[in-house]
């Protein structure tokens, strides 16, 4: 307890140990007359588990990977807010939540206010989003747009171009990258540096493959996480969710048994969107659709599976969809990594992979995301940065530091409001000062579709703090002993130190960050 403060700055800073040194960092590029390019891709939902680069147990992702390789590997990577848009406007912004005025998926981002791409392009960027948005306003800051609706569609999604709505025939991951290539090859301005913003809609929910990846994974039989049936105990914030894969994942609409003759039915709502999905798809798409999952729905007729062996069932399957999912990404990234490199731009770019969470994978007994908890709050990050250093990198970052790296790399002075601070220190091989305690959460969104309660907390190296405040429950997590956050020791004799600490470290990081009317007033 008296070291906690001492290890936490230790942390945040760079340990070295397992970083391997490159050539020295240049800002520009051999000629000296153009600043570093930055490609940004982000998928939606990609669990840091679905990596190979980070976990070898599901998957192989050789594409992605190569980032790594060729790069750096984050191993304590983390958001601001574990859902879709409100992380995406942390990352645009460099601000938590409430200072960029996304909280939730019902907010409206206000496109008026200082962000990366506008930064860039006053330094003479070209700057551009394609693939997904979902933050209910249209673009600003951005030369070129073309950007999914909403969610978007995985199989012949309508984009808007630049204000224009296009319907485009294909696979939303394939047309996404196929517009980026087109961008980088045609529709840019060659002489200037660019900002592609590549957002993939994919692995969000409903997880539906390419239909070139259905026969992936048929075989594969994926084992119950140990948690899966997780109880809860000394958590009562966990037991009101709906996101259990048990009772909550959707036969129809996430497990794709939209049968012919309709005697397959789960609740109407996500019923309805199920057989939507499915009346968006072509007549070669369907034939290839119904010839897999056809079969999958005759077998689960016959089988009548209940309880545990019905759980298991819909855990498989869903984890063999989500994997198909992934394959797609991976071979996509490829796409775009080999025309980098064919065109000779690899070594003139900042290279990010990342998603805007983490995202469960069966563990507690859950899909989805929003928790401060370490699946959902952790997520990937892999940059690749020529003449820098490649290997670990086990300082705490978080998505608010994207938008101050990205300004850094360019040149451009990062405005004093910006929460996050610039990881070009440590993809240089640099001492890095984080300029802050501890890694601050908070999550806005309820009620809401899974039922999440509103909390806010602190990370450390060692302990997680959360505060459930509707209902002012506490959760305390020694991370070095109970990695699986299974044992609330808040209220336990002997950590009353530790918890004092803690609250006071939160306190610092809400007046740090304008959240002062969240601080518990009583603790």
């Amino acid at each position: 307890m008296n070291n906690l403060l001492g290890k936490t700055k230790r942390l945040f800073g760079l340990s070295m140990a397992g970083m391997a040194m490159m050539p020295a960092f240049a800002a520009e590029s051999g000629d000296g007359k153009k600043p570093m390019n930055i490609l940004f891709i982000m998928c939606d939902d990609h669990s840091y588990q679905t990596i190979s680069a980070y976990d070898s147990r599901f998957i192989s992702t050789p594409n992605i990977d190569r980032i790594a390789a060729d790069g750096v590997r984050f191993t304590n990577s983390f958001v601001a807010n574990s859902i879709s848009g409100p992380s995406r406007a942390c990352m645009l912004t460099g601000k938590h939540s409430l200072a960029n005025g996304f909280t939730d998926n019902s907010s409206s981002f206000d496109g008026s206010q200082q962000t990366f791409p506008k930064l860039l392009q006053k330094q003479g960027y070209e700057t551009a989003v394609i693939g997904k948005w979902h933050l209910t306003s249209e673009p600003t800051g951005f030369d070129h747009w073309d950007i999914l609706i909403g969610q978007g569609d995985y199989y012949n999604p309508t984009f808007i171009r630049n204000g224009k709505k296009v319907k485009r025939e294909g696979y939303a991951t394939n047309v996404t990258t196929d517009l980026a290539l087109k961008w980088l090859e045609e529709e840019r301005n060659s002489e200037k540096p660019f900002c592609l913003l590549l957002h993939h809609k994919a692995p969000h929910r409903t997880w539906m493959p390419d239909t070139c990846d259905f026969d992936l994974f048929a075989d594969a039989e994926f084992p119950l996480p140990a948690t899966f049936y997780d109880d809860y105990k000394g958590r009562s914030a966990a037991k009101g969710q709906k996101m259990s894969i048990s009772k909550d994942m959707d036969l129809v609409y996430d497990l794709k048994l939209a049968d012919k003759d309709s005697t397959i039915h789960s609740r109407p709502d996500l019923e309805e969107w199920g057989r939507r999905m499915y009346s968006n798809m072509n007549p070669e798409q369907k034939r290839a659709w119904d010839a897999h999952y056809d079969v999958v729905i005759e077998k689960f007729k016959k089988a009548g599976l209940e309880g545990k062996e019905l759980d298991a069932w819909k855990y498989r399957q869903y984890m063999r969809d989500y994997l198909r999912v992934i394959t797609s990404v991976d071979r996509n990234v490829g796409r775009v990594l080999d025309y980098l490199e064919a065109e000779g731009l690899i070594d003139n770019t900042l290279i990010v992979y990342t998603s805007d969470q983490g995202f469960y994978m069966g563990e507690h007994g859950w899909f989805d995301k929003r928790w401060m908890y370490e699946e959902s709050f952790r997520t990937p990050l892999l940059m690749r940065l020529p003449g820098g250093v490649g290997g670990d990198v086990p300082a705490m970052v978080q998505n608010i530091d994207y938008a101050p790296t990205f300004l850094e790399l360019a040149g451009v002075d990062v405005p004093s409001d910006i929460h996050g601070r610039s990881l070009l220190p440590l993809l240089q091989g640099k001492e890095w000062e984080p300029g802050r305690e501890g890694i601050y959460y908070h999550y806005y969104e309820y009620p809401d579709e899974h039922a999440v309660k509103r909390h806010l907390g602190i990370r450390t190296e060692w302990y997680k703090l959360i505060h459930f405040y509707d209902d002012n429950v506490w959760e305390l997590y020694d991370l070095r002993n109970d990695k699986n956050e299974l044992n609330n020791i808040y209220g336990t004799p002997g950590t009353e130190e530790l918890t004092n600490t803690l609250k006071a470290m939160l306190v610092n990081l809400q007046k740090q960050y304008g959240e002062e009317k969240f601080i518990n007033e009583k603790q």
